[in-house]
């Protein structure tokens, strides 16, 4: 007779046991076998018991298993399953608080009743439309507003996204430096004495958690970024920018990872937001959105604001970019004028094409001259 047997062995195969006895039976079949992994084949051909036997009372293999204590339960699973979920996303808790820091640092409040705020977005970094880009400077330059709010994805780094790029083509460090040298430098040259505000979104937030986990993909141009601090990564100190970032960086999923970039916006005067997604159209105030890459105007009620606008901006990017569907975009920027007093706001958005039209002046792409309307 088998060692610690738990019945009788004169049938080769018995019957008629209670669901205690098929679960000692299970339990002495691992405690005989502790370096194999107990399979329903190898327990049919191992144990003293039918298959029919244990069936009728666990109905599955991973059941009858669950039900002797041999591996984990659903509940105990999922316990595990948290902890693991918490602990992949620990180490982002210390860059997250730095993060939030900047969101006010660089603050220059006015008290004029009128206030100008030039909303822009999704420029993709090196993708930026480039004669976009001159409208926008000389607009900048021209009504020098109050605040400059970039929408997100000033940066797109599609090293580190999810379309396959050649590595042979990397250049992490040249992206950045074009965000700076030719977007971030000349719109301060612009407005030298403007608020900048720069919203945290999709392409901001995907960059940072690589960072933070020093990815493959991070490790391979890691010699290029030494030494990148956060603040010099984004042009934080050296164009003086608020970075706006309320969301958790510590999230375990895509969808989480929304749901928290969605946290992520601006409110100016107690009279408008800026947001990247349009999921800050359901809080209540007028307001701009970028991520979409077009223009769509929605108008909206509330006893508050009365009849106002929720603005979707078109992009900075260009349209004709490889990986794109450009030609269902619209390119430009959108400028909101406030009234802080009565809590009104007036929207503009730009739209470039082969030309542009900002307070009179026609710009065109072809030979890249201002030309006064008259």
């Amino acid at each position: 007779m088998r060692k610690n047997a738990p019945f009788s062995e004169d049938v080769h195969k018995q019957k008629g046991l209670s669901s205690d006895q098929c679960l000692d039976e299970l339990r002495r079949i691992v405690e005989a076998n502790p370096d194999r992994v107990i399979s329903r084949n190898f327990f049919r051909v191992n144990s003293l018991i039918s298959e029919a036997t244990w069936n009728q009372f666990f109905g599955t293999f991973s059941e009858y298993k669950r039900q002797a204590g041999v591996v984990l339960t659903r509940q105990q699973h999922a316990i595990e399953k948290a902890v693991a979920k918490h602990a992949s996303v620990a180490h982002y808790k210390d860059f997250d608080q730095e993060r939030k820091s900047w969101g006010a640092k660089y603050e220059r409040k006015n008290k004029r009743r009128y206030q100008a705020v030039l909303f822009c977005s999704d420029f993709h970094d090196r993708a930026t439309d480039p004669f976009a880009l001159q409208v926008l400077i000389d607009t900048v330059e021209r009504l020098k507003p109050d605040v400059l709010c970039i929408g997100g994805d000033l940066f797109d780094l599609p090293e580190f996204g999810r379309y396959t790029v050649d590595p042979r083509e990397w250049d992490v460090v040249g992206r950045i430096k074009f965000a700076h040298e030719k977007i971030l430098a000349p719109l301060r040259d612009a407005a030298p004495d403007a608020q900048f505000d720069f919203i945290e979104a999709n392409h901001e937030h995907r960059l940072l958690r690589h960072l933070c986990d020093a990815t493959p993909a991070l490790r391979a141009v890691l010699a290029d970024l030494h030494g990148f601090t956060l603040s010099k990564l984004l042009g934080l100190d050296e164009f003086q920018i608020n970075y706006i970032a309320k969301c958790d960086l510590a999230t375990y999923n895509l969808t989480d990872q929304t749901k928290e970039i969605k946290k992520n916006y601006k409110v100016y005067f107690d009279s408008m937001i800026a947001h990247h997604y349009p999921a800050g159209a359901s809080l209540g105030m007028p307001g701009i959105n970028g991520h979409h890459h077009k223009v769509e105007i929605r108008s909206l009620y509330n006893e508050t604001f009365g009849a106002y606008q929720w603005v979707q901006a078109p992009a900075m990017h260009r349209a004709d970019a490889s990986y794109t569907m450009g030609e269902k975009w619209s390119t430009g920027f959108v400028i909101a004028h406030v009234d802080t007093l009565n809590r009104q706001t007036i929207f503009e958005p730009v739209s470039v094409r082969d030309f542009a039209c900002v307070g009179g002046r026609y710009l065109y792409r072809e030979t890249k001259n201002d030309h006064d309307h008259r």
